[in-house]
Parts: C-alpha cells; sequence; structure tokens
C-alpha cells in the first residue's frame, strides 16, 4: 500500500510543478484539480478519508469552480472568448486526464483490495480530531485564509471591471 501513496505523492508533485509553471490560466487549473485529487489520495492511504473526501468536495470543488469563475470574469471580450475555445481543445485534456487516470486506478486497486484506510500509518483520524485540530490551536489561521480568500476575490472583481466601473 506504501506504492499507492508514492504514486500519488509523485503526481502530486509533477502536476503541481505544472501548475506553477504553465502560462495558460486553463491549463494550470486543469492540473490543479489533478493535483488536489492526487492528494486526497495520498490523505486516504495517510488514514484521513474524511480529508479526502473534504479535499475533492472543497478544494476539487468549490475552490477551483472560483478560479474557472475569476478567469472568466477576467476574459469577457470577443477576442478572449476565440482564445478560451483554443484553450479547451481535446489535446489539452491528455496530461490532466492521464494523471487523473493513474490516480483512479490506484484507488480503485486500494478499495479492491480491501486495504485499511490507513494503509501507510496503520491509524484513522476521526472527523471529530480534524475539527478539534482546525478550530483549537489553528483557529486563528484558518480565519486568515478565509480572509485572504475573500480580499482575494475582491481583488479580482475590481481588476476584472471595465474603465466605466461595469
Amino acid at each position: 500500500m506504501q506504492l499507492a501513496f508514492y504514486i500519488a505523492a509523485t503526481i502530486a508533485v509533477l502536476t503541481t510543478l505544472r501548475v506553477v509553471t504553465h502560462s495558460n490560466p486553463v491549463h494550470a487549473l486543469l492540473y490543479l484539480i489533478a493535483s488536489l485529487l492526487s492528494i486526497a489520495v495520498v490523505f486516504f492511504t495517510l488514514g484521513a478519508p474524511f480529508a479526502a473526501a473534504l479535499e475533492v468536495i472543497v478544494y476539487a470543488g468549490a475552490i477551483v469552480v472560483l478560479f474557472v469563475f475569476v478567469v472568466m470574469m477576467l476574459n469577457v471580450d470577443q477576442a478572449s472568448i476565440e482564445q478560451e475555445q483554443q484553450w479547451l481543445a481535446p489535446g489539452l485534456w491528455i496530461g490532466p486526464g492521464i494523471a487523473a487516470a493513474i490516480l483512479l486506478a490506484v484507488m480503485a486497486r486500494l478499495l479492491w483490495s480491501g486495504a485499511s484506510v490507513g494503509a501507510v500509518s496503520g491509524t484513522e483520524l476521526a472527523p471529530k480530531a480534524i475539527g478539534a485540530a482546525m478550530f483549537g490551536p489553528y483557529l486563528l489561521l484558518v480565519e486568515l485564509a478565509a480572509f485572504l480568500l475573500l480580499a482575494a476575490l475582491v481583488i479580482a472583481a475590481h481588476v476584472g471591471r471595465d474603465a466605466d466601473g461595469r
């Protein structure tokens, strides 16, 4: 089961490097989704299925959708619409698609073999322990992260406005 951890960790590192080094925002978002899914597999193999589910639902779902909306808000003229159609060509999905297929195969193998959730660490983290850790000593950091995300959304809305203020 450690092999599943190492495969998911390698995919996480490689796709995160592609997120940082890619100049195209849509491609970077596709690699970000693959990176977040691989982190969820890492959480699962370390014995935190609840954290893995939160990673998929909150980050790979909600946060990436927020990023997509920001990209769409910043590109509103006709030239950018044509550029977005070029960005979404089927060939661009190959890298993130392969990474997601490998992660799917790893998770299917883990679930099919009946491995325990904490395959690497041997223990399982309960949701209560995760909540106590997040909202106990790290409460201030969680709130600061929320304010940072709110500030980024306000800045993106301000940058996306026209010169007329619309």
